[in-house]
Formats: C-alpha cells, sequence, structure tokens
C-alpha cells in the first residue's frame, strides 16, 4: 500500500519543482522530502525520480503516479466535505486569500456576517497576488481564493478550480493636482504615474492603455498597495487608473474619469473542485457573495450574483 503522506508529497513536488520548494510548502527540510520520495520509489518498485544535471524530474511513471495521486487527494478532500454536512453547526479554518482592493471592500463585511451565522467558523485572510494565489488554491495551501480579470488579460486557469463571478467594477482614470483638468488618457502624456509592480496584470493593462494613445507613462510611483495610489493622487503626485472598488470609495469619485472606450475588471471567487461540497468554504464563498450584493450603489460596481 502506498503511503498517503508521500503521495501528497510527490504530488506537491511535482507542483513545486523542486525539492527545497516543496519542503518549504510542506514544513519539511529539503533532505527529509528526498528521503520521503525515496521510500516511496520503494514501495511502488519503479523509478519516479531522476537526475537531469543538478535538477530533480519526475519519470514518466512518477508523473502517471501524480495523476493517480491528484485524484486520491481529491477525493479524501469530497470523503472529508460530506462529512462536514452531518454537522449541525457549520464549523472549521477556511484559509481565504484575497487581493487587497477587495479585502477592503468585500472581506469586512462578510467576515462580520459570518460572525453572527457561524460562530464556530474560523476564517484566515491572506492577502496574496491573485495569480500566485490560483496557483496556491490549485496546490492546496488555500481553500478559496478572491481573484480578478482585468481586460484582454485572462487570470490563469487551473484544472478542476472552480469559478464564480462576485462584481464587476469600472477602471477609471484619476487625476488630482496639476492634472486635475485632464479628462481623457490623451491629456497626460507628460504627467506623473503610480502602478502596480511589473509583471502584474494591472501594470500590464494601465502600461498599454497609455501606449495606445501615444505615449510611454513616466512612472515614478510603483506600488501593489492600492491605497498608497489613492494618497499619491489625492496629493496631486501622481495619476493612475484605479478600479471602483477603490475610486468608489470616500471622495475618489469626483477625481475618476471613465475611459474611452470603458474599461470594466472582474471579480471572482475560486475553489477546488473537490470542495464543492464543504460546508465551511461554501458558507465563505456565499458570505462575500452576499456582500457584493450589498456594495449596491456603490460608485462604478456592479454584482456579478444575482440580487
Amino acid at each position: 500500500m502506498l503511503d498517503l503522506t508521500r503521495l501528497a508529497m510527490l504530488r506537491e513536488f511535482a507542483v513545486r519543482g523542486t525539492l527545497a520548494a516543496t519542503a518549504d510548502a510542506m514544513g519539511y527540510t529539503p533532505s527529509a522530502v528526498s528521503q520521503q520520495l525515496a521510500a516511496l520509489e520503494r514501495e511502488a518498485g519503479v523509478p519516479l525520480t531522476v537526475r537531469s544535471g543538478r535538477r530533480l524530474r519526475l519519470t514518466p511513471a512518477g508523473e502517471r503516479l501524480v495523476v493517480h495521486a491528484d485524484a486520491v487527494l481529491a477525493t479524501l478532500e469530497e470523503a472529508q466535505a460530506e462529512l462536514r454536512l452531518h454537522r449541525q453547526s457549520v464549523r472549521g479554518t477556511v484559509r481565504l486569500a484575497v487581493f487587497q482592493s477587495a479585502a477592503l471592500a468585500l472581506v469586512p463585511p462578510a467576515l462580520r456576517a459570518l460572525g453572527t451565522s457561524h460562530p464556530e467558523l474560523r476564517v484566515l485572510v491572506t492577502q496574496s497576488e491573485p495569480g500566485a494565489a490560483l496557483a496556491d488554491t490549485w496546490a492546496r495551501d488555500f481553500d478559496l481564493v478572491v481573484a480578478e480579470e482585468y481586460p484582454h488579460h485572462s487570470a490563469p486557469h487551473y484544472p478542476d478550480v472552480d469559478r464564480r463571478p462576485l462584481v464587476t467594477d469600472e477602471i477609471r482614470l484619476c487625476v488630482g493636482g496639476p492634472w486635475v483638468d485632464a479628462s481623457g488618457l490623451s491629456d497626460l502624456a507628460g504627467a506623473i504615474w503610480v502602478m502596480e509592480p511589473r509583471g502584474t496584470a494591472t501594470r500590464h493593462f494601465a502600461e498599454q492603455a497609455c501606449r495606445t494613445v501615444g505615449f510611454e507613462p513616466d512612472v515614478r510611483f510603483e506600488t501593489a498597495d492600492l491605497q498608497a495610489h489613492v494618497r499619491y493622487i489625492e496629493s496631486g503626485l501622481a495619476v493612475g487608473l484605479l478600479p471602483g472598488l477603490m475610486w468608489g470609495r470616500g471622495d475618489m469619485a469626483a477625481l475618476a474619469h471613465s475611459l474611452d472606450p470603458a474599461a470594466h475588471r472582474t471579480v471572482f471567487t475560486a475553489a477546488r473542485r473537490s470542495s464543492r461540497h464543504d460546508s465551511a468554504i461554501g458558507a465563505v464563498r456565499s458570505a462575500l457573495e452576499h456582500a457584493a450584493q450589498e456594495l449596491g450603489t456603490m460608485a462604478g460596481t456592479a454584482p456579478s450574483v444575482p440580487v
């Protein structure tokens, strides 16, 4: 009989790609991971890994065993979820990954509601970049993720990860200070910009929007903290593109101008399909959807779920 923990470790190695990353994800040392994989090879009776230069990679037999390991772990997760359905109350721990603007607008009302309806439920919230959080949810580091998609930039799709829409919000040009009279991108070729770090969907969208109208933006402020974006813009130090969950808060709406053509971001939740019967994850997901509905008339947003 193959050891379940070792099967999970093999699957983790397939996801992470290195012994060091596998060890870090599972709380082992790299040497312990290597020993466990060697023990699994002895149980299997065939080589599961092979050296390729300085790296370790899976053999064809190892790759096939990963497929079966994934199925076994999914079945076990479904069994645990179904057992929770027989409890009289929703309880347990749900690991939630969320990006900043959703953490500010959606998570607080959702958690307040859960505190009343399911007081025994424990939610661990981690702020994480959406692309990485989707991968980590697929890898079972998180149970549920709130992620986003910008125009012409699809978030990664992972096998057996189910998506449900939450909110669609409008991306607007936000200006202040010396640029307060600007009403469109073409007016801001000489402006100072604040943007998120390179490699993010938001940065790609913002740069392409500027390039489309004929200029390269002068980005002097680079931060993933959208609250900092708001402060730089309100202080007249920079201009930027912000989604409705940010510019629709406080007094920013007066400084926000629609793009031509209008652009919108989609916010959604994602979870593994093997957890679809998990009452705790379902409760958190439903609370987030209710919070999206309760946004109601917030500027620039519309719930993507039926009201």
